[in-house]
C-alpha cells in the first residue's frame, strides 16, 4: 500500500512535469512569434519610409569643382548621392538639390526630412544623426564647411 502511494506521487509529479514542460514550448513559441512579428513590422516601416525617399537609388547631384559624398541612412537602407557643388557648407549644397528641409532655430538649420522622408523628434521621436566622415557631426549641417572628397550622412534615429 506504502508504495502504491509513492507510486501514484511520483507518477503525479511526472504528468506535473510534462505540463510544465509543455507550457514551457507553448510559452517559448509565443515570445518567438511576438518577436517576429516585431522584426516584420520594423522592416515594413523602413520599406514604407523608403517609399516616401525622393531618390531610391544612389545619384550624382549638382554640378561644381568641389564633390563630395553624401549618404542617407533609414534602418540601414541607404542611398548614396555624389554632390558635385561651388557652395561653401554641407547644407547650402543640400538645400540646393533639394535633399534636405528644415526650420531655422537657435542653433542653426532644424532638419526634419532628407531625400523626402521626415524624422521630426517632436512628432515622431526621431531625429536625423548628421556624421562628417563617419564621426557624429561637431558643427550643424548649414556651419559644416565643404571639403573635396568628405563624406557626409544623415542617419535616421530613435532619439
Amino acid at each position: 500500500m506504502k508504495n502504491q502511494r509513492i507510486l501514484s506521487i511520483l507518477a503525479l509529479l511526472c504528468m506535473l512535469l510534462s505540463l510544465c514542460s509543455c507550457s514551457s514550448k507553448k510559452a517559448d513559441t509565443a515570445a518567438t512569434t511576438a518577436s517576429q512579428s516585431v522584426t516584420d513590422v520594423a522592416e515594413t516601416q523602413t520599406v514604407d519610409l523608403m517609399a516616401d525617399a525622393k531618390y531610391k537609388e544612389d545619384t550624382e547631384l549638382g554640378k561644381g569643382k568641389t564633390s563630395f559624398t553624401f549618404y542617407v541612412d533609414v534602418d540601414g537602407s541607404k542611398v548614396n548621392f555624389k554632390i558635385n557643388t561651388d557652395k561653401k557648407t554641407v547644407g547650402e549644397a543640400l538645400l540646393e538639390n533639394d535633399l534636405i528641409k528644415g526650420t531655422d532655430s537657435d542653433y542653426g538649420l532644424y532638419v526634419k526630412e532628407v531625400n523626402g522622408i521626415s524624422a521630426d523628434y517632436d512628432k515622431d521621436g526621431y531625429y536625423w544623426a548628421f556624421y562628417v566622415n563617419e564621426e557624429y557631426a561637431q558643427t550643424g549641417v548649414d556651419t559644416t564647411d565643404i571639403e573635396d572628397g568628405m563624406t557626409c550622412s544623415f542617419v535616421r534615429t530613435k532619439g
